[in-house]
């Protein structure tokens, strides 16, 4: 017997060698505290042990908690310099692919689950909605437990979506609409609370910016997030620097993250060093507090059991790890994810956008004549060098941002369809693309302006003020 498992602990790779551990140290945790008979609590503690021990033949490295193998976490530094792999973390994405990052990669080196047809198809009978284009075209493309959040639902059982923004400039641009865009179906259609967090303190631990800029950006912020057309009475937007002081559930919650993990452990997940200051190595901790209903006692009645949904970009999984790791042992329920990819710079999907360059994306304040001629000027061309050539050769949607930005923002797949044939084999001419994306562009940021404009200062008090929400619980 005991030959068998170690030869199938063999034939396991060392992120799923990581898991095992992680579940059979749950398991002997729940042991522990169901009372069960200490032959079989020894027999599960055996068990881990014998894990642990295969663990770090494999690897070379002691299990830690949270802390999945070097190999499979990529950390500011990026990956293993012979592996050459991009690097994602919370702060930097770089790839020296045009076609931007490999997501099939990322999955297997975060551990995380491909959204697959089956997976779409399920949120699709249970909401009795068409999924979303963002789910259609990938763009959401991986998860973690949405499958336990379907069960949950399925069986009449609550769940609540929290995404954030980290407001590092007063002007958002289309890129961050992304996660809010899409979290806003996912409210409509299981019609769920939403907690939306501003971290303004993160960016004034990690950006030259007083507490005041980082709470005015906040604010600004959350005037695009509602302009997106959340529900009032179903949602609460709350910044950090605002909601920590007045919330003992938040920052118990806070402190009981903390305590459970390492500085080890951040330096490990996040990259931090021995320089950086103690402000962002207990950041993570806050991040963390809003996937825990108790966070929240205004809205959830004090109930500490109920299980977490957060649609965010990929680069944000590390903070998610983290906590999904430490949830089951303060007595919570491990937070599920939607990862999406990441949305491209004009420049190509090589590039990163940045708030401070003014070029490397639209911004939802820009006019139409600007977006016009930020597209036709910088988006970066699938195209060939001649006109010639182009309808000889046909274009590369993989790498044509006017595309890329097509597929975020352009809802009928048909034409879409009918774009990328048409590229591809030559008939269409980039600046034909680019002016698809333009009037597609212009309204679209145009009529988000309206709405804006209607987001007085009281509305954002409103979303803000934490109070009960239209559901009990």
């Amino acid at each position: 017997m005991a030959d068998s498992l170690n030869c199938d602990l063999k034939s396991l790779s060392p992120l799923q060698l990581f898991e095992k551990v992680t579940e059979q140290g749950e398991k002997v945790r729940a042991l522990k505290a169901g009372k069960a008979p200490k032959d079989e609590i020894d027999a599960a503690v055996r068990m881990l042990l014998s894990l642990k021990l295969s663990y770090k033949t494999t690897t070379g490295q002691d299990y830690q908690a949270g802390l999945p193998p070097k190999d499979h976490v990529l950390i500011n530094n990026g990956t293993t310099k012979e592996e050459d792999e991009d690097l994602v973390d919370p702060w930097n994405v770089q790839t020296s692919n045009a076609k931007g990052v490999d997501y099939d990669k990322l999955i297997v080196r975060f551990g995380s689950t491909k959204i697959d047809t089956d997976l779409i198809n399920r949120i699709e009978r249970a909401t009795g909605q068409k999924p979303h284009r963002f789910l259609r075209r990938g763009i959401f493309f991986s998860h973690r437990d949405m499958d336990q959040i379907l069960h949950a639902y399925e069986n009449k059982k609550p769940f609540y979506l929290y995404t954030g923004r980290g407001p590092s400039s007063q002007a958002m641009h289309v890129g961050h609409l992304i996660p809010f865009l899409f979290t806003k179906w996912l409210q409509e259609a299981f019609d769920v609370p939403l907690v939306i967090q501003l971290t303004d303190d993160e960016k004034y631990l990690w950006k030259d910016m007083t507490t005041e800029k980082a709470y005015e950006y906040a604010k600004e912020n959350a005037r695009d997030i509602i302009a997106c057309g959340f529900d009032v009475n179903k949602t609460f937007i709350f910044s950090d620097l605002d909601y920590l002081g007045s919330s003992t559930g938040f920052y118990k919650n806070i402190i009981k993250v903390q305590k459970h993990v390492t500085f080890n452990q951040v330096k490990g997940i996040f990259g931090f060093t021995d320089s950086d200051c103690i402000g962002k190595i207990s950041f993570p901790a806050i991040q963390a507090a809003p996937s825990f209903s108790s966070s929240f006692p205004q809205i959830f009645n004090g109930k500490e059991n109920i299980q977490c949904l957060i649609p965010c970009a990929i680069d944000q999984d590390p903070y998610f790890r983290m906590t999904r790791d430490v949830a089951p042992r303060i007595g919570y329920p491990k937070p599920a994810l939607l990862h999406s990819v990441f949305f491209p710079a004009l420049q190509g999907a090589q590039t990163k956008m940045s708030a401070s360059d003014v070029n490397s994306s639209v911004f939802l304040n820009d006019t139409p004549k600007q977006i016009k001629t930020k597209i036709n000027k910088h988006a970066f061309s699938g195209g060939r060098d001649t006109i010639e050539e182009h309808r000889k050769y046909g274009g590369n949607c993989d790498v044509d941002v006017s595309f890329m930005y097509l597929t975020f923002f352009l809802e009928d797949d048909d034409k879409l369809e009918q774009l990328k044939q048409a590229y591809t084999s030559g008939e269409l001419l980039t600046g034909e693309l680019k002016k698809v994306l333009i009037e597609t562009l212009q309204p679209l940021i145009a009529a988000h302006q309206e709405r804006r404009k209607q987001v007085t200062d009281e509305v954002v008090k409103q979303f803000m003020t934490p109070r009960k929400l239209a559901f009990e619980f």
